[in-house]
Protein backbone atom coordinates (compact mmCIF):
# COMPACT_ATOMS: atom_id res chain seq x y z
CA UNK A 1 0.00 0.00 0.00
CA UNK A 2 2.85 2.37 0.84
CA UNK A 3 4.53 1.57 -2.50
CA UNK A 4 1.31 2.29 -4.38
CA UNK A 5 0.84 5.62 -2.57
CA UNK A 6 4.43 6.60 -3.38
CA UNK A 7 3.84 5.69 -7.02
CA UNK A 8 0.63 7.76 -7.11
CA UNK A 9 2.47 10.80 -5.76
CA UNK A 10 5.38 10.28 -8.18
CA UNK A 11 3.10 9.83 -11.20
CA UNK A 12 0.88 12.84 -10.58
CA UNK A 13 3.70 15.17 -9.54
CA UNK A 14 6.04 14.29 -12.41
CA UNK A 15 3.42 14.42 -15.18
CA UNK A 16 1.77 17.63 -13.93
CA UNK A 17 5.10 19.37 -13.40
CA UNK A 18 6.53 18.45 -16.81
CA UNK A 19 3.29 19.39 -18.61
CA UNK A 20 3.45 22.69 -16.66
CA UNK A 21 -0.13 23.98 -17.03
CA UNK A 22 0.80 27.52 -15.95
CA UNK A 23 3.47 27.90 -18.63
CA UNK A 24 1.12 26.43 -21.24
CA UNK A 25 -1.54 28.94 -20.19
CA UNK A 26 0.82 31.90 -20.57
CA UNK A 27 1.82 30.72 -24.07
CA UNK A 28 -1.87 30.23 -24.87
CA UNK A 29 -2.56 33.84 -23.85
CA UNK A 30 0.24 35.17 -26.08
CA UNK A 31 -0.92 33.13 -29.10
CA UNK A 32 -4.64 33.94 -28.81
CA UNK A 33 -4.41 37.60 -27.85
CA UNK A 34 -6.20 38.80 -31.00
CA UNK A 35 -8.98 36.18 -30.93
CA UNK A 36 -12.49 36.56 -29.57
CA UNK A 37 -13.65 34.50 -26.59
CA UNK A 38 -15.35 31.79 -28.67
CA UNK A 39 -12.22 31.24 -30.75
CA UNK A 40 -10.04 31.10 -27.63
CA UNK A 41 -12.26 28.45 -26.06
CA UNK A 42 -12.14 26.38 -29.26
CA UNK A 43 -8.33 26.54 -29.35
CA UNK A 44 -8.14 25.51 -25.68
CA UNK A 45 -10.52 22.61 -26.25
CA UNK A 46 -8.80 21.36 -29.40
CA UNK A 47 -5.28 21.72 -27.96
CA UNK A 48 -6.24 19.80 -24.84
CA UNK A 49 -7.96 17.04 -26.83
CA UNK A 50 -5.01 16.52 -29.20
CA UNK A 51 -2.50 16.64 -26.33
CA UNK A 52 -4.46 14.07 -24.33
CA UNK A 53 -4.78 11.70 -27.30
CA UNK A 54 -1.03 11.84 -27.95
CA UNK A 55 -0.17 11.37 -24.28
CA UNK A 56 -2.53 8.41 -23.88
CA UNK A 57 -1.16 6.75 -27.03
CA UNK A 58 2.36 6.83 -25.60
CA UNK A 59 1.07 5.81 -22.17
CA UNK A 60 -0.54 2.68 -23.59
CA UNK A 61 1.77 1.80 -26.49
CA UNK A 62 5.03 3.49 -25.49
CA UNK A 63 6.66 0.23 -24.40
CA UNK A 64 5.84 -1.43 -27.72
CA UNK A 65 7.18 1.57 -29.60
CA UNK A 66 10.48 1.25 -27.73
CA UNK A 67 10.64 -2.46 -28.54
CA UNK A 68 10.00 -1.69 -32.19
CA UNK A 69 13.12 0.50 -32.28
CA UNK A 70 15.13 -1.87 -30.09
CA UNK A 71 15.43 0.60 -27.19
CA UNK A 72 15.63 -0.82 -23.68
CA UNK A 73 13.50 0.71 -20.95
CA UNK A 74 16.66 1.30 -18.91
CA UNK A 75 18.20 3.38 -21.71
CA UNK A 76 14.96 5.31 -22.17
CA UNK A 77 14.64 5.85 -18.44
CA UNK A 78 18.13 7.37 -18.26
CA UNK A 79 17.55 9.45 -21.41
CA UNK A 80 14.19 10.62 -20.07
CA UNK A 81 15.77 11.52 -16.75
CA UNK A 82 18.44 13.60 -18.50
CA UNK A 83 15.74 15.32 -20.55
CA UNK A 84 13.65 16.11 -17.47
CA UNK A 85 16.78 17.34 -15.70
CA UNK A 86 17.36 19.83 -18.54
CA UNK A 87 13.75 21.01 -18.43
CA UNK A 88 13.99 21.40 -14.65
CA UNK A 89 17.18 23.45 -14.96
CA UNK A 90 15.49 25.73 -17.50
CA UNK A 91 12.58 26.19 -15.10
CA UNK A 92 14.88 27.00 -12.19
CA UNK A 93 16.68 29.62 -14.25
CA UNK A 94 13.38 30.97 -15.65
CA UNK A 95 14.08 30.02 -19.25
CA UNK A 96 11.69 28.66 -21.89
CA UNK A 97 12.75 25.05 -22.37
CA UNK A 98 13.96 24.19 -25.86
CA UNK A 99 12.07 20.90 -25.56
CA UNK A 100 8.86 22.82 -25.11
CA UNK A 101 8.69 25.46 -27.80
CA UNK A 102 11.22 27.47 -29.77
CA UNK A 103 10.81 31.07 -30.84
CA UNK A 104 10.46 29.89 -34.46
CA UNK A 105 7.62 27.53 -33.56
CA UNK A 106 5.84 30.29 -31.68
CA UNK A 107 6.20 32.63 -34.66
CA UNK A 108 5.02 29.97 -37.12
CA UNK A 109 2.11 29.10 -34.83
CA UNK A 110 0.85 32.68 -34.98
CA UNK A 111 0.82 32.56 -38.80
CA UNK A 112 -1.42 29.49 -38.99
CA UNK A 113 -5.07 28.92 -38.19
CA UNK A 114 -4.46 25.67 -36.36
CA UNK A 115 -2.29 26.73 -33.43
CA UNK A 116 -4.16 24.24 -31.28
CA UNK A 117 -2.09 21.35 -32.68
CA UNK A 118 1.20 23.16 -33.18
CA UNK A 119 2.61 24.60 -31.00
CA UNK A 120 0.08 24.27 -28.16
CA UNK A 121 -0.72 20.53 -28.11
CA UNK A 122 2.78 19.66 -29.36
CA UNK A 123 5.29 20.50 -28.01
CA UNK A 124 3.94 22.92 -25.38
CA UNK A 125 1.56 20.60 -23.51
CA UNK A 126 2.74 17.18 -24.71
CA UNK A 127 6.45 17.53 -25.26
CA UNK A 128 9.26 14.94 -25.16
CA UNK A 129 9.49 15.28 -21.39
CA UNK A 130 5.84 14.36 -20.86
CA UNK A 131 6.10 11.46 -23.30
CA UNK A 132 9.23 10.14 -21.58
CA UNK A 133 7.55 10.43 -18.18
CA UNK A 134 4.44 8.41 -19.05
CA UNK A 135 6.43 5.67 -20.80
CA UNK A 136 8.78 5.23 -17.85
CA UNK A 137 5.96 5.40 -15.30
CA UNK A 138 3.85 2.88 -17.19
CA UNK A 139 6.77 0.46 -17.32
CA UNK A 140 7.09 0.70 -13.54
CA UNK A 141 3.33 0.30 -13.09
CA UNK A 142 3.23 -2.93 -15.12
CA UNK A 143 5.40 -4.72 -12.57
CA UNK A 144 3.36 -3.44 -9.62
CA UNK A 145 -0.39 -3.96 -9.96
CA UNK A 146 -3.47 -3.24 -12.05
CA UNK A 147 -4.23 -0.29 -9.79
CA UNK A 148 -0.81 1.19 -10.56
CA UNK A 149 -1.38 0.74 -14.29
CA UNK A 150 -4.60 2.78 -14.02
CA UNK A 151 -2.75 5.58 -12.21
CA UNK A 152 -0.57 6.66 -15.16
CA UNK A 153 -3.35 7.46 -17.66
CA UNK A 154 -5.28 9.08 -14.80
CA UNK A 155 -2.27 11.31 -14.12
CA UNK A 156 -2.14 12.23 -17.82
CA UNK A 157 -5.86 13.06 -17.88
CA UNK A 158 -5.48 15.15 -14.72
CA UNK A 159 -2.50 17.12 -16.07
CA UNK A 160 -4.23 17.92 -19.35
CA UNK A 161 -7.50 18.64 -17.52
CA UNK A 162 -5.78 21.19 -15.28
CA UNK A 163 -4.19 22.77 -18.35
CA UNK A 164 -7.56 22.99 -20.12
CA UNK A 165 -9.20 24.55 -17.08
CA UNK A 166 -6.42 27.12 -16.76
CA UNK A 167 -6.58 28.01 -20.46
CA UNK A 168 -10.34 28.42 -20.18
CA UNK A 169 -9.80 30.88 -17.32
CA UNK A 170 -6.59 32.38 -18.68
CA UNK A 171 -7.73 36.00 -18.47
CA UNK A 172 -8.47 35.70 -14.73
CA UNK A 173 -5.19 33.86 -14.08
CA UNK A 174 -3.09 36.40 -16.00
CA UNK A 175 -4.66 39.25 -14.04
CA UNK A 176 -3.88 37.56 -10.72
CA UNK A 177 -0.42 36.15 -11.41
CA UNK A 178 2.42 38.52 -12.22
CA UNK A 179 5.78 37.63 -13.72
CA UNK A 180 7.44 37.56 -10.29
CA UNK A 181 4.94 35.05 -8.90
CA UNK A 182 5.19 32.94 -12.05
CA UNK A 183 8.99 32.76 -11.82
CA UNK A 184 8.82 31.78 -8.14
CA UNK A 185 6.33 28.96 -8.78
CA UNK A 186 8.24 27.86 -11.87
CA UNK A 187 11.52 27.62 -9.98
CA UNK A 188 9.94 25.57 -7.20
CA UNK A 189 8.43 23.17 -9.74
CA UNK A 190 11.80 23.04 -11.50
CA UNK A 191 13.53 21.91 -8.31
CA UNK A 192 10.95 19.15 -7.85
CA UNK A 193 11.35 18.08 -11.47
CA UNK A 194 15.15 17.91 -11.10
CA UNK A 195 14.74 15.62 -8.08
CA UNK A 196 12.36 13.38 -10.04
CA UNK A 197 14.80 13.34 -12.99
CA UNK A 198 17.68 12.26 -10.76
CA UNK A 199 15.50 9.49 -9.36
CA UNK A 200 14.70 8.28 -12.89
CA UNK A 201 18.42 8.24 -13.76
CA UNK A 202 19.41 6.39 -10.58
CA UNK A 203 16.76 3.71 -11.12
CA UNK A 204 17.81 3.35 -14.77
CA UNK A 205 21.47 2.93 -13.87
CA UNK A 206 20.62 0.49 -11.07
CA UNK A 207 18.51 -1.61 -13.46
CA UNK A 208 21.06 -1.52 -16.27
CA UNK A 209 24.10 -2.14 -14.05
CA UNK A 210 22.92 -4.18 -11.02
CA UNK A 211 26.54 -5.00 -10.17
CA UNK A 212 27.00 -1.40 -9.09
CA UNK A 213 24.47 -1.88 -6.29
CA UNK A 214 25.65 -5.34 -5.31
CA UNK A 215 22.82 -7.10 -7.13
CA UNK A 216 23.10 -10.19 -9.35
CA UNK A 217 24.75 -9.66 -12.75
Amino acid sequence: MADLLSFVLLSFSSVIIVVNPLAATLIFVSLTGTMDQAAKLKVARDASRFALIILLIFTIAGGWILQLFGISIEAFRIAGGLLLFGIGMDMVYAKTSRTKMTATEKYEGQDTDDIAVMPLAVPMITGPGAIASVIVLMNEAMVMSIAAIAIVPLAAVTAVGITYYMMQNSEIIVRRIGQREFRAVNRLMGMLLIAIAVQFILIGIRSAFPILTGGPT
